[in-house]
Parts: structure tokens; sequence; C-alpha cells
């Protein structure tokens, strides 16, 4: 495989000297850069973009094409692992991801095979392949999956919720059955995870997205000990480097000690956590990635740059850094507003390097 030519990502996440503080954002490759509404028209629907491994490389590189950014991410969704389960996947327009076959008895979720990455979910696999290759070791390849409570509440739920009333009802009356659906999922995610890195993926992200809507006591036990399960059984290093793992619990600010004792390299960081706190609770156990708040790019690039600085400050000196909003970035932003914040992140953060 072709050298990293900027490796300063990697670099972070393992807490090794940097020059400047790295930089990428969830949904990257989004609604906010014209060139992506325009292959996605041309795709006909996301799935079909997903699916498109040709047309997936081209919205994945599109950032960089724009941006300094020091990562790619796959473009592709939480959701692939219940599609390829056989729920039916499809997207409502104004209504988010939606599911066909709803899993909320014992004997559906016995039902559930366990997919194989490479038969059932090869267009990822493809895509990251392709991904890499169009890459030529510009800057790493980040692969992806949901935690397996933020996939449960889709596939008990049906799609997206507020409240998550069926899925935390169905926790609470047959914890076993919810027990037996998470451990499918994290058998999944492993295993779709390293399909992942064999395929190119040079570090990996479990998003969940929905952690912070339980009780610490369910967390601690139908989040974390399932994503543990997970981090366990990844392949942790490949074509001679090792493969970091970064783990964002979106509200997840209360657990950071017990997130950081998982074995993973990171830890993303909302909007709502002081990351400077968050430094002096974890320690040096673990990166941290984040935190800018999303909505901050609405504002003017002076603005943007004094968010930046207050957070970079906040951090302090020293690597184990990665520059991130604290979710992904909204349709609506200004690409240049976007570009502004990248560069901020770089010309701000060297003093905290030398």
């Amino acid at each position: 495989m072709t050298a990293l030519k900027n490796d300063r990502f990697l670099r972070a996440l393992l807490k090794q000297p940097v020059d400047v503080t790295p930089i990428w954002m969830m949904r990257q490759a989004g609604r906010y850069l014209p060139e992506y509404r325009a292959t996605r028209a041309k795709a006909g629907g996301f799935m079909d973009l997903c699916m498109n491994q040709e047309l997936a490389c081209e919205v994945t590189l599109q950032p960089l094409e724009r941006y300094p950014l020091d990562a790619a991410i796959l473009f592709s969704d939480i959701l692939t692992i219940p599609d390829a389960m056989g729920l039916g996947l499809y997207f409502e327009t104004g209504e988010g991801p939606r599911f066909k076959k709803i899993v909320d008895t014992p004997e559906a979720i016995d039902a559930l095979p366990i997919p194989d990455p490479e038969q059932d979910l090869g267009y990822v696999m493809d895509a990251v392949k392709t991904i890499r290759r169009e890459l030529n070791g510009r800057v790493p390849l980040i692969g992806f999956s949901g935690s397996p409570w933020t996939l449960a509440t889709y596939m008990v739920e049906g799609g997206s919720s507020k409240d998550f009333r069926k899925s935390k009802a169905f926790m609470y009356d047959q914890p076993e059955a919810m027990h037996r659906l998470l451990d499918k999922l994290a058998q999944s995610v492993t295993s779709y995870l390293n399909q992942q890195i064999l395929s190119g993926a040079q570090a990996v992200q479990i998003f969940d997205s929905w952690g912070g809507s339980l009780s610490s006591a369910a967390y601690l036990e139908f989040s974390l000990a399932y994503m543990k399960k997970i981090v366990d059984g990844l392949i942790r290093e490949h074509e001679g480097r090792q493969v970091p793992v970064i783990l964002f619990t979106k509200g997840g600010g209360l657990w950071l000690e017990s997130m950081a004792e998982t074995g993973v390299e990171a830890l993303g960081l909302d909007w709502t956590c002081d990351i400077g706190s968050a430094r002096a609770r974890v320690g040096d156990k673990v990166a941290l990635q984040g935190n800018m708040d999303p909505s901050a790019l609405y504002a003017s690039p002076a603005a943007i740059r004094k968010e930046v600085e207050r957070i970079l400050a906040s951090y302090g000196h020293g690597s184990g850094h990665v520059f991130n909003l604290g979710h992904g970035i909204t349709p609506e932003v200004k690409p240049e507003n976007a570009g502004a914040f990248i560069d901020a992140v770089h010309e701000l953060s060297a003093k905290y390097h030398q």
C-alpha cells in the first residue's frame, strides 16, 4: 500500500507529536456542499449513492478537493447492518430512515441473521477499497459503524425516534431479549469493522448516537458493555500500523472515565462537554476528538476563529487532540465557513505543538 503523505490524524490519536492539530468533520461529505447534492441527484437516491462504489468514492473525496482536511471518512450509513439483516431500509422524504420490518419480539430477534460483511455488505467493502486507492496516501481513511444500542433503537422503533419509547420499554420489559439483540449486533459490528480494516480503513469510529438517551445504569449495561465487546474483537494492527479506534457517544460526557476504560485510543466529545475538563478527567489514557458546536459555523469567520481558539486553549499544549465538530456538520452551513473553520484550526494550533 502507498505510504501516507499526511499521517497527523493517526499520530494525534496515538498521542504522538504533530506539527498542528489535525481536523476532520463528521458528515464532511454532505448536503452543505453543492457538488455533493449534484452527485446525489445523479445517483437517484441516498442508498443508491451508498451502493455505487464509484459515486461513494466521489463524494468521500469532494471535501478533500476543497479543504486541507487531515482524514477522509467512508461515505456510507450507520443502518447498513440492519438492512443486511433483512429489515428493508428505505428513506422517506422529510421522515428520515425507515424499515419495512420491525424487530419488537423475542422471536423476531432470534430469527435475525448475522450478516457476512463480504457477501451481504460487499458494496461497502468495494467502496472502502476504491476510496483507499483513489486517496493514494493523501490522508488516512476512517471506517465506521453505528453502536449496537443505536442500531437497536432504529430496529425496534422502525426508524427515527424523539423519545425511544418502544426501544426503552422493550429494554425494561424484556431485558434478556434486548441483550440477545445487542449481542447479535455486537458480533455483526465487529466483523463489519474488521472487514473495513482489511479492505483499507486505517482508523474506525463507533457512532453511539443515542447512548446519551439512556439512564446511567442503562448506558453502562445496554450500550457501553457492547461497545467494549466490539473493541475487544477488533483488528488493532494492519499494514504495519496500529489501527486506532474512536468511541463517540453523543451526550456521553457523564461516562468519560468508563468509556476510557474500554481500550479505545480516543473518545469523541459532543459540544456540551468542556474539552479541558475532559482531558483532566481521562488523563493520558485516551486522545480526545472534538468538539465545536456545529451551529458555530453559522456565525462569521471571525467568530468561528474565536471559538476555535477557545477550544484549542481549553485542551492546551501537546498532542492527543483531533479537532472536530461535536456532531455532524449541518446542511445549511456555507462551504466558505467550513473552510474558515478548517484553516483556523491549522493556523491557530501550531503554537500548542512547539
